[in-house]
């Protein structure tokens, strides 16, 4: 093989080898490339949710929920920790059944404060009840469409998302909510509509999911916790969120939890 030959073959050998390593750097930084389903799934915090139906009076009494255990509510996701017990503290129960999502949180809250009197303007800041649902548990961002649901439960009973226009909007169908309060304990008692945010058309007759067993939703609970101030006190959440920014919940539903209906 004559000099030039040699340097021509080594040449190309190099440039594939150089072009090799390029793809390979812009396929694993492809912004499309995600982590494998299963790797997904399997980081995040799992919860069960067991079968019944009860009634939606804002009590504990029911039988169905005797069924069902006790979760913490203790995650800080915004704010500083609740400085005692008596300010804030909570626990919740999930139960399911074909039509609905049940969740009954018992809050203990020695305040209860909703100050903005237009239920669409910074209701973030008074005392609600939140509930994230990603139907399909695919994660991924939902800040300005339904790809998952993050549904603010305020004090009387009106529930509110962003919508895909950018602006709050009352969602007061896909929730049916009971609250009763006794002293400083609040009991949250809330069945949810399931909707499959992919076909979710905005202002439309949308048709929720049948639910069944083995299915797996993104599932997570939080409190918003104001006892005197312009601004939310504590955001109190049901998951762990890693990171400094915690407050992601209604933007990224990769931060849920995992919930499989038994």
């Amino acid at each position: 093989m004559s000099k030039k030959n040699y340097m021509e073959r080594n040449t190309l050998i190099g440039l594939s080898i150089a072009l090799a390593a390029v793809l390979f750097v812009l396929f694993q930084q492809s912004p499309g490339r995600k982590a494998s389903e299963a790797d997904e799934l399997a980081s995040r915090q799992r919860f069960v949710a067991n079968y019944g139906t009860p009634t939606i009076d804002g009590t504990s009494d029911d039988l169905a929920w005797q069924n069902a255990v006790w979760l913490p509510l203790d995650q800080v996701w915004l704010g500083d920790p609740p400085p005692t017990t008596a300010d804030f503290s909570g626990r919740y129960k999930i139960l399911w059944d074909e039509n609905n999502l049940y969740v009954l949180a018992e809050i203990t809250d020695d305040t209860l404060l909703d100050i903005h009197a237009d239920g669409l303007y910074h209701y973030w800041d008074d005392d609600c009840l939140e509930i994230f649902v990603d139907e399909d548990a695919s994660g991924g961002d939902h800040q300005y469409n339904h790809n998952a649901f993050a549904y603010h439960i305020a004090l009387d009973g009106r529930v509110v998302d962003i919508a895909s226009d950018k602006k709050p909007r009352y969602y007061d169908d896909h929730c049916t909510m009971r609250r009763v309060t006794n002293g400083n304990v609040t009991t949250w008692e809330v069945a949810i509509k399931i909707f499959d945010g992919n076909r979710y058309v905005e202002g439309g007759d949308n048709i929720p999911r049948m639910l069944k067993a083995g299915k797996k939703l993104g599932f997570a609970l939080a409190y918003c916790d104001n006892d005197y101030s312009p601004e939310r006190e504590h955001f109190i959440g049901s998951v762990r969120v890693e990171g400094e920014d915690k407050n992601r919940g209604w933007i990224d539903a990769g931060i849920f939890g995992l919930l499989e209906l038994k």
